[in-house]
């Protein structure tokens, strides 16, 4: 398993979550990491990215400012911390890794972690 996700769960609005992916790809600094999310009948969108080496990161406006991405290049791990969880969060969220600039090319794909927010 190049990549696995982990930390996804039910939480009432307002709440927080942290996901993470464990990166067995070597070396993980070769890869811009990025999550992604999927509503149900829709195609995946991107949320976040962060760079190589974490100095340079991006959300999308409908997550700017409540969720954040990271890496910890020492451990092989993203993660993606959530606040201010709206239920229009509900998704599936996965992570990704990839060797490109265009978020339309990712080499690797985490096997998604559900995240559901109650109102």
């Amino acid at each position: 398993v190049q990549l696995q996700a982990s930390g996804g769960g039910s939480v009432q609005a307002g709440g927080s979550l942290r996901l993470s992916c464990a990166a067995s790809l070597q070396p993980f600094t070769a890869y811009i990491m990025r999550w992604f999310r999927q509503f149900p009948g829709e195609e995946r969108r991107m949320v976040a990215s962060v760079n190589y080496n974490g100095s340079n990161s991006f959300v999308v406006s409908d997550v700017k400012g409540r969720f954040a991405i990271s890496r910890d290049n020492s451990k092989n791990t993203v993660s993606l911390q959530m606040n201010d969880l709206r239920p229009e969060d509900t998704a599936v969220y996965y992570c990704a890794a990839s060797t490109s600039i265009s978020i339309f090319e990712n080499d690797y794909w985490g096997q998604g972690t559900l995240v559901t927010v109650s109102s």
